[in-house]
């Protein structure tokens, strides 16, 4: 295991790399910027005092496409992950503050489990539970890495208001994540994928104090470099989520299916 002060280097012989549009032109290469160094926490608030782990990293150094909106989205649909049903969200998001100098910013975008149907198989994980994550990204003035944090966590059914799984769920969700991203290459439309893993020490507590829901937590943070490894750039192609906002997979439903869709999940909402 790596500590942070280690992962956290400055590659100050290469020139930066241009994402203009997350205004990361003239960013350092960094693998990330601890939040604790510049008054942020590795908790997100998720309300009454108290957070969920920030437990993946997406490092910097991955290719660049990878961590535009529309690239981790790609890359999450590579791992099992896509939108949340219908594109809605139920609750209120949450915050987090990496350290950027941005202070509190909600969570980019949430994903869940997608059942191997990147266009409906997150109803169903809206319905049965399952892993999701949230991504928030780094991009503030005092820590400009464009490193992508994930709060990852495994979660219970609707019936039970999608609580985190007993009795490990952040652990649990950040492993099965990282299993799926490290199995071996992984693909999905026009991008194959490497991901390469590296366990982080000394960010997160160990144990359940001040962690949402009481589910202690190993105190580790899985650092992901994740490489398009294709021969030739599938962006040059003019591919929908090399854009800079995420892009959905939801095909024309029939008003039937919608309806059915929507009585199901309203039904186990009420249970």
């Amino acid at each position: 295991m790596l500590p942070f002060s280690l992962i956290v280097a400055v590659l100050s012989c290469f020139p930066s790399r241009a994402l203009a549009s997350h205004g990361l032109s003239s960013r350092a290469l960094l693998t990330f910027a601890s939040p604790l160094d510049g008054g942020g926490s590795m908790l997100n608030n998720a309300g009454g005092g108290l957070g969920e782990p920030l437990n993946v990293i997406i490092s910097g150094l991955s290719s660049p496409n990878v961590l535009t909106n529309g690239g981790i989205l790609n890359y999450a649909r590579s791992l099992g992950f896509s939108n949340e049903c219908f594109n809605v969200h139920l609750g209120d998001p949450q915050s987090a503050n990496l350290g950027d100098g941005n202070g509190p910013v909600n969570q980019t975008i949430e994903l869940r489990q997608d059942f191997g149907d990147a266009a409906f198989g997150t109803c169903f994980e809206s319905l049965i539970g399952g892993n999701h994550f949230r991504v928030y990204r780094q991009n503030g003035p005092k820590a400009n890495t464009g490193a992508l944090f994930l709060a990852v966590s495994h979660e219970e059914d609707v019936s039970q208001h999608h609580t985190i799984s007993l009795p490990d769920g952040y652990d649990n969700g950040r492993d099965l994540l990282v299993a799926a991203a490290t199995a071996g290459d992984t693909f999905f439309d026009g991008a194959l994928y490497n991901a390469v893993a590296q366990n982080v020490t000394g960010l997160l507590p160990v144990g359940a104090v001040g962690i949402n829901h009481n589910i202690p937590i190993d105190g580790v943070a899985v650092l992901l470099t994740v490489t398009i490894a294709n021969a030739f750039d599938p962006c040059a192609n003019g591919v929908s989520w090399c854009s800079s906002a995420p892009h959905t997979m939801m095909p024309q439903l029939s008003t039937i299916a919608f309806s059915v869709m929507l009585c199901m999940f309203m039904a186990f909402s009420l249970l």
